[in-house]
């Protein structure tokens, strides 16, 4: 058993904690403060955190008609909506079968799984996109969707959760007649809720954020994403406008740190593999 801190280790671990907390929140307040101020104010040489005079409506009140940025929003929730349910329907019948069934190659089957995880999309970016022209995709929803429908990641961290779930709880479901799917969307799927909703974050996050393959794939302003829409205000003609640029990554970021707060819970459960319990 691990000794427990004293006074002093445990202040040391907050202090540290806080730290490390203040570093990686920097960032973000400068943001937000930065999105506050008007333009003169952003580019001077010495460091302040606060405007002496706030620009805040405009700035924000820039960010959402320059663009249409409430468009570009909602096309990053339906694409990545669409493609969380989508990564969903697959993997989790993949990773029950890598987990729970028995079959000849199972072992090589998710050892490509973990190969995979080590190929960057990047590398297939261009077949992908080759293909999608030749059948007349790009530049639609489809294009933005289809490529992420399986997520080897996704199946990845289901099987390692299901890998928990007790076989007493699936042999009972088979005694009581459900077949392998029956068993995978009214056994497993409410069981992974929390693996779920982990793996959530992680696809969310990503496919919202994402900036290279909306660029490449899309051309119509109707399909842009939010990342796509934050760069129209750097590097216009009369230079970057730092204050509608940072309230629009607000305006981008602010969904996203809404998802996390409200799950967070269910995250970190994900996270640490807590399954059932005998």
């Amino acid at each position: 058993m691990r000794r427990p801190l004293g006074p002093v280790g445990a202040v040391l671990r907050h202090v540290v904690l806080m730290a490390g907390a203040a570093v990686m929140l920097a960032p973000f307040v400068w943001m937000v403060l930065t999105s506050f101020k008007p333009q003169a104010e952003i580019l001077v040489a010495e460091l302040r955190l606060l405007p002496t005079r706030w620009a805040a409506a405009e700035n924000y009140a820039t960010a959402m008609t320059r663009v249409p940025m409430l468009r570009f929003l909602v096309n990053g929730a339906v694409v990545t909506a669409a493609i969380f349910v989508l990564q969903v329907l697959v993997n989790l019948p993949c990773a029950y079968a890598l987990a729970k069934l028995r079959f000849r190659g199972r072992g090589v089957m998710f050892a490509v799984v973990l190969l995979c995880l080590l190929i960057p999309h990047h590398v297939v970016a261009i077949p992908i996109y080759i293909l999608f022209h030749q059948v007349g995709l790009l530049d639609s929803y489809a294009a933005l969707v289809l490529p992420f429908a399986i997520s080897v990641f996704g199946i990845f961290l289901m099987r390692q959760f299901f890998m928990t779930v007790p076989n007493d709880l699936i042999d009972a479901a088979r005694i009581d007649g459900l077949g392998e799917f029956g068993i995978v969307w009214r056994i497993m799927l409410p069981t992974a809720v929390p693996a779920i909703t982990a793996f959530g974050i992680f696809s969310v996050v990503a496919h919202w954020n994402d900036y290279f393959w909306p660029l490449i794939v899309v051309g119509s302003e109707e399909l842009y994403t939010p990342p796509l829409g934050v760069a129209f205000f750097r590097l216009n003609d009369q230079g970057t406008e730092y204050g509608p640029l940072m309230a629009a990554a607000t305006i981008v970021i602010l969904p996203l740190v809404a998802a996390f707060l409200v799950a967070q819970r269910r995250f970190i459960e994900g996270i640490t593999f807590t399954g059932m319990k005998n």
